[in-house]
């Protein structure tokens, strides 16, 4: 044993991701006294401006977009208690098949070696002893997504750690709720197109593969704050519309699959550093 703390790293596309998908862990964590490590890879850019301007519209200013984002995550970092915040600060490439995807220094567009290297030196850096990212689809096909599941895996590869490793994840069961939730808190949203709810029926893996399930139900109003924090963004973030009792409910477990491992703790697990203490 040495004095080195626990460390979590979680590695994330854009701002508000880190709330989204593991706004639980990091605050339950870090009240446990781990420490909490956030990579963002991209600065944000291709977010909704002030008044909800969309990218590509008038007045839209990728750069101001950026700047407030930057403000807001770190709101969202103090709300989680994070204790370390690292910035790749790459231009947001935008959603799959906008121009910006193809713009010169995206994030979509810099080679996997050199973002993985620079990641690679956080890691020596920080030791991590298990890192959090999205699974190789980007959990739904966004490309910086993607990006930062390879470069994660990559940049692992490159240092000699051995870092539990998972890929966020959704029950296919829980997703099936939001459809219900979202339906409920949008009465004007339309009956879904079969082959939309087909599509949402493939986000997401069946029950039975997930092999981690973490209780974040306590830190299930920190995980709100923490989403309320992206203020900018709120037109797109749907969860904050049925406040905090009814988020708590829906969203008190964050769900997991373990990809890497050297501990050879049992699964399914309930906890991230499972065979690390």
């Amino acid at each position: 044993m040495t004095d080195r703390p626990l460390t979590l790293m979680a590695v994330h596309a854009h701002p508000d991701d880190e709330a989204t998908g593991t706004g639980g862990i990091l605050a339950r964590y870090a009240a446990e006294g781990i420490r909490t490590v956030l990579v963002t890879c991209t600065d944000g850019g291709c977010g909704d401006g002030p008044g909800g301007v969309k990218p590509g519209d008038p007045g839209h200013d990728p750069a101001a977009v950026a700047s407030m984002r930057r403000q807001e995550l770190q709101a969202s970092c103090d709300v989680l208690k994070i204790s370390d915040l690292e910035l790749l600060d790459y231009a947001d490439s935008g959603m799959a098949g906008w121009p910006s995807n193809d713009a010169p220094g995206s994030f979509w567009q810099t080679p996997v070696e050199e973002s993985a290297a620079r990641l690679a030196e956080l890691m020596r850096h920080y030791r991590p002893d298990v890192v959090v990212t999205y699974d190789e689809n980007g959990f739904y096909g966004h490309p910086d997504h993607i990006q930062a599941h390879r470069i994660t895996m990559a940049a692992v590869e490159m240092t000699a750690l051995t870092p539990k490793v998972y890929w966020t994840t959704v029950p296919q069961s829980m997703m099936r709720r939001f459809g219900e939730t979202m339906r409920e808190f949008q009465e004007d949203m339309p009956e879904p197109d079969p082959a939309e709810t087909a599509a949402l029926a493939e986000i997401g893996l069946p029950d039975d593969e997930i092999t981690t399930w973490v209780d974040t139900t306590a830190f299930s109003g920190q995980k709100f704050d923490a989403l309320a924090a992206h203020a900018s963004q709120g037109e797109n973030i749907f969860f904050l519309k049925m406040g905090k009792e009814r988020f708590g409910e829906l969203m008190g477990t964050e769900t997991f699959v373990r990809v890497k491992d050297t501990t050879g703790a049992a699964v399914p697990e309930n906890d991230l550093f499972a065979g690390l203490r």
